[in-house]
């Protein structure tokens, strides 16, 4: 079963893009910022971020004024043409791994009336943080190159963060995985060819790096 946890809902760009399944998208195309933000679209639409992001003359290209980031987890874009999406208008987007967000004005957009609209899951909101989200999409994908099973999934978002006071962010996230029973084989396996060390180490609590810190 989905389990929406707080953090780590990001991967990264560069293994997206490395997908077999990515070379279905024509990475020229424009992409539907909206569709994609809102969860309408699928991860092979999403690589046509992939360009834009690692070459700024293809944002430029796109209208796209790439923007100092004032958060290093963040590539953040200035559009000629605002979004309209959820009854809201805005010209800021951002992109953070396997995630593209819309940067809205938090006074006209509360981030919980925006959870409550779509329906999603808080999983935080104290201290002025804020977090909810919803599965959209789940779906089996065969990888006709290396035959393996994999599963695609969107998980449309809302949140705060603390370098961008006065804001909210609304997104999709789209990530592609191995079937849970697959990447426990695996993880098994990697454990099982890898050398125990002499001495453990204390165990550190997992800091999950992202965009909300």
């Amino acid at each position: 079963m989905y389990k929406l946890t707080l953090p780590g809902l990001f991967c990264c760009l560069a293994s997206l893009s490395a997908s077999p399944l990515a070379s279905a998208t024509g990475s020229d195309a424009a992409p539907d910022l909206p569709a994609l933000i809102q969860c309408e679209q699928g991860i092979a639409q999403f690589q046509q971020l992939v360009g834009p992001v690692h070459e700024p003359l293809r944002a430029v290209a796109l209208g796209w004024t790439p923007l100092p980031r004032s958060n290093p987890f963040m590539a953040e874009y200035r559009l000629n043409t605002p979004l309209q999406l959820q009854g809201a208008s805005t010209d800021l987007i951002a992109i953070s791994g396997g995630t593209v967000l819309a940067v809205l004005d938090a006074a006209r957009h509360p981030p919980q009336a925006l959870a409550d609209a779509l329906a999603l899951e808080v999983v935080l909101d104290e201290d002025g943080k804020f977090m909810a989200g919803r599965e959209v999409t789940s779906r089996d994908l065969h990888d006709a190159q290396s035959g393996q099973m994999l599963i695609e999934s969107a998980v449309l978002g809302v949140s705060t963060v603390n370098s961008h006071p006065g804001k909210v962010l609304l997104g999709c996230t789209y990530s592609l995985d191995l079937p849970e029973e697959e990447q426990v084989a695996a993880e098994a396996g990697q454990t099982a060819s890898v050398p125990a060390p002499a001495a453990t180490a204390p165990s550190a609590t997992a800091d999950h790096q992202s965009i909300a810190h």
